[in-house]
């Protein structure tokens, strides 16, 4: 399986260099017919399922028998809350219900790791060092998206006690925030580019991949690699 790498940037939006992503999250074949049937069940369970309309027995009115059957040269009727009424009931309706579909674990699983690694063969996924801001501020938070390239849409995954930097990207539109236990698989696709911390980078997909100092590739590192290189030369 080939390595999957994404670029590093410091808290400010200088690069870094590159750290190495996990294979089986990242690195898989997207399956695009599980990941369609998970998001068409997650917008499914978004739905409310709170409309209803009323049959002729709920309708108020019609009672009494417009005109009597026989004599009037006019079509027989019982009620002026049938059907074919203005005003009348409504025939087959929608009724409260819940449109919930029942999604095994596996496959969401398998669809958020698929979408996850089609946003990584885009270059899409991009790793922030640390978030440790002093304070809030959102043009802080703008500021490190424009230099990381990150315009567009864009899902940020925090974890949990990354308060400040919550704030900071929560009133940026086209930003969307998430834990990594969050991560959904519509989430990712919605999104025109994922921006992962070290720390949230080793629970994405479900996985218990951590991320350690082998995984990153520093800018250090690369220059005194080309200057080693150049001496053997």
């Amino acid at each position: 399986m080939a390595e999957v790498k994404a670029p590093l940037f410091a808290a400010d939006g200088t690069a870094k260099g590159e750290i190495s992503l996990d294979a089986d999250v990242f690195g898989v074949e997207p399956n695009h017919a599980v990941m369609h049937q998970v998001v068409t069940a997650q917008l499914a369970g978004a739905r409310r399922g709170t409309a209803k309309t009323k049959t002729r027995a709920e309708v108020r009115g019609g009672g009494r028998k417009p005109w009597r059957q026989k004599g009037l040269g006019r079509a027989r009727h019982g009620s002026i809350r049938a059907p074919q009424w203005v005003g009348g009931g409504t025939v087959f309706g929608p009724k409260p219900r819940d449109f919930a579909q029942r999604t095994p674990k596996k496959m969401k699983r398998l669809a958020l790791r698929g979408a996850l690694s089609a946003r990584a063969s885009e270059g899409a996924i991009k790793v922030v060092d640390d978030l440790a801001w002093t304070e809030p501020k959102t043009k802080t938070a703008k500021v490190l998206l424009e230099k990381i390239d990150a315009a567009g849409k864009t899902l940020i995954v925090l974890g949990r006690d990354d308060r400040i930097a919550f704030n900071s990207f929560r009133n940026l539109s086209n930003v969307m925030i998430a834990e990594p236990g969050q991560l959904t698989t519509y989430d990712v696709l919605w999104s025109d580019d994922v921006v992962f911390t070290t720390e949230t980078l080793g629970h994405a997909g479900g996985s218990g991949y951590g991320v350690s100092d082998a995984d990153f590739v520093r800018e250090e590192a690369q220059a005194a690699a080309q200057a080693d290189a150049g001496e053997e030369e």
